[in-house]
This record gives structure tokens, C-alpha cells and sequence, in this order.
């Protein structure tokens, strides 16, 4: 029976990716795309609900869908510093998941990044960790977290530093072999696949998905 997605960061690099994907899927009978912006598409599958995902209590409409796909993430700089960070890629991931849960939401697919770790050095490694975990707690049926290195792909907003390590991905990719694998460069498009190949899956519990796949 075919199923129905709710997504969240559908303006973004995977997001927009995955979007694309999931209305072309038969998997999905419908999309239910959630955030500030509708996207720039229309589809009779599609429909969008207007929300700054700090509101989620006021929608008018219970979040009621099968799978959630949760493609938010920003970076320090974006955000305007470390607190905004944590906003967007723990509180703000982890409300949707708790609403989405409530409303009968039984699976979560959402985008972490390679080397999440608790006891990283790095703010932003740990915020992801925190958010697995947390996401993890949450009730699911099934948790499958992805873990892409850079983002390869064109994005709307500026990122220099981000655009400037896209420049030299051609030349560091070849160095990450066996373990370092991971941590290869990795096209929005490739992640959106995984994503959606895994969820056509029964995998139940909490998975770590290093990739490429």
C-alpha cells in the first residue's frame, strides 16, 4: 500500500533532492512538505504546510504520515553562531521528530554528517551526535540516520568556505580509501538515493548509514 512522506528541509540541497524522488516514487501516494518556504514545484502529490517548525503545536493539522524524511541542517556561520546551530540541527530536528511521532509517524530517515561523534573536538560533530542520540529516544518503529561527508551539489545560499572545499574534493576523494572511505565527497543526489532506498526496506531499530552505501 502506498505510503505517505512527510519532509522537512525540502529547500535544501538533499531535501530538494529527495523531493524530487519521493514524488516520483509509487511508494508514496502523497508528500507532505513542512517549513517556512513551499517549495519551487508543483505536483498533485504534493502538499505543502506553512510552519517555522517552532509552531507545531498551533497547525491546525496533526503531522499524520507513515515515513519522515528530516533534511535540516545549517552551519555556524548560517546560523549566526553555535546557539543557532544547536537550534535548527538538534531542537528544531528533534521537535519535528517528537511531533511526527505523536501524530503516527512510525519511521524517521533523517541527514546527520560523517564523524558525528559525542566526544568530538568539534561543536558541530557533537550537536549531530546529540541529535542522533535524542532522535534515537524518540519511538520510532525504525531510526535511520545518514551520515554524508561534504555536500556536493550547487546550493541557493552562499557557502565560501563550503564552495571552496567542493574545488579540491576532486583531489582528496582518491585519498579517502578503506576506513577514510566515509569521509569521500558526496553528491546530494547520492544521499537522497540512499535515503529512499533504504526506506523501501523493513529495517526496524536504530541504524548508522555510512556513505556512499
Amino acid at each position: 500500500m502506498a505510503r505517505t512522506a512527510l519532509l522537512v528541509g525540502a529547500t535544501g540541497l538533499v531535501g530538494a533532492a529527495l523531493l524530487e524522488r519521493l514524488l516520483a516514487a509509487a511508494d508514496y501516494s502523497s508528500v507532505i512538505v513542512l517549513g517556512r518556504r513551499a517549495p519551487a514545484i508543483a505536483h498533485p502529490k504534493l502538499r505543502f504546510v506553512k510552519s517555522t517548525l517552532e509552531d507545531l503545536d498551533a497547525l491546525p493539522d496533526p503531522l499524520k504520515a507513515d515515513d519522515l524524511f528530516c533534511c535540516l541542517g545549517t552551519t555556524t556561520r548560517a546560523a549566526g553562531g553555535k546557539a543557532g546551530l544547536e537550534r535548527v540541527d538538534y531542537h528544531m530536528v528533534l521537535a519535528v521528530a517528537r511531533a511526527a511521532q505523536a501524530g503516527g509517524v512510525s519511521r524517521f530517515y533523517g541527514v546527520s554528517a560523517a564523524g558525528a561523534s559525542a566526544t568530538s573536538p568539534a561543536f558541530y560533530s557533537r550537536v549531530k551526535a546529540r541529535m542522533e542520540q535524542a532522535v534515537g529516544a524518540v519511538g520510532f518503529t525504525a531510526v535511520h540516520l545518514f551520515r554524508p561527508s561534504l555536500l556536493l551539489g550547487a546550493r541557493s545560499e552562499s557557502r565560501p568556505a563550503e564552495a571552496f572545499a567542493q574545488t579540491l574534493a576532486p583531489l582528496l576523494a582518491p585519498l579517502c580509501i578503506g576506513p577514510l572511505r566515509k569521509y569521500r565527497p558526496i553528491t546530494a543526489d547520492a544521499v537522497a538515493d540512499a535515503m529512499l532506498r533504504i526506506a523501501r526496506t523493513d529495517a526496524a531499530g536504530t541504524v548508522i548509514h555510512d556513505l556512499p552505501l
